[in-house]
């Protein structure tokens, strides 16, 4: 779909399982696509339906024009979502964000009052973040510099390393993923990875960093369930239990040995535990 800036929008919706059924909004991270919830579709796809869309600049969706102001703020990409919402008719849902998806959803609650349900918060910050990881965050600005200059280079070198077969090894060495993550699985998820365009990807991160919904946090008056790994070195669990303490109505699930790919890692746990969320709260 073409989104407010002329920007087109990728998105995917699966088949309702009935008349009526309700509505889960996958709100993606950074660094993983759509299939990264394939745990959660193929789990809960009989009682909901799933929609989530691609990021600007990323995977299957269209780079903004250079000349809209603020092209990969959050706030543009809940707008990318509002088109969307509007494209399927949908008027209220669950929304569910991993990572930077944690930003997107909480932003997502501030613009459009009413919308959500429930909010399920995976592996993520309300605060700034890139401060959880300071050298990230002083690196971006040159990452983003040097992706513009050399583009093809670039995503040329990106694409090598993810295919390359020790790519999973070393990642699970800087403790990014599980050492008992399904090696199809994992490789699946790779793929398409594999593909992203560099420079969009660091602008993207660029903006996410200078993101702040810590005020959203008090005014959430909907159910919330956050769910953190107690291995995540990109969102710890301290980061989850504070947001948890400002939520009204939350409930926290750490799970052990998880990692920043908890959802992926453990796909049957997460979704049993946010299938009794759902039904404890009439959803």
């Amino acid at each position: 779909m073409t989104s407010f800036d002329g920007t087109e929008i990728a998105y995917r919706v699966t088949r309702p399982p009935f008349e009526g059924a309700k509505t889960v909004i996958l709100v993606n991270g950074l660094g993983g696509p759509y299939l990264a919830w394939r745990g959660q579709i193929e789990y809960l796809s009989d009682q909901y339906r799933f929609i989530t869309w691609d990021y600007r600049g990323m995977y299957a969706s269209q780079r903004p024009s250079p000349d809209v102001p603020g092209a990969y703020a959050v706030a543009n990409h809940v707008r990318d979502l509002e088109v969307v919402l509007a494209a399927e008719g949908v008027r209220h849902g669950a929304l569910m964000g991993w990572s930077m998806g944690v930003q997107v959803a909480l932003e997502a609650f501030r613009r459009l009052p009413g919308f959500a349900r429930n909010l399920v918060l995976l592996n993520g910050t309300s605060h700034r973040p890139l401060e959880t990881l300071p050298q990230l965050g002083r690196l971006v600005p040159s990452l983003v510099d040097l992706a513009t200059r050399a583009h093809a280079v670039a995503s040329q070198v990106t694409r090598r390393a993810i295919r390359q077969p020790d790519a999973a090894t070393w990642l699970r060495r800087m403790g990014m993923l599980e050492t008992t993550l399904d090696g199809e699985v994992l490789a699946e998820l790779m793929q398409p990875m594999g593909e992203l365009d560099v420079e969009a990807f660091f602008r993207n991160l660029r903006a996410l960093g200078a993101h702040d919904a810590e005020d959203v946090l008090e005014q959430i008056d909907v159910p919330t369930l956050l769910i953190t790994g107690d291995r995540d070195t990109f969102a710890p669990r301290a980061l989850a239990q504070a947001m948890a303490r400002r939520i009204p109505m939350a409930e926290v699930l750490v799970v052990r040995g998880g990692t920043h790919y908890t959802a992926v890692e453990f796909p049957e746990l997460v979704s049993l535990r946010i299938e009794r969320f759902f039904a404890d709260h009439g959803f």
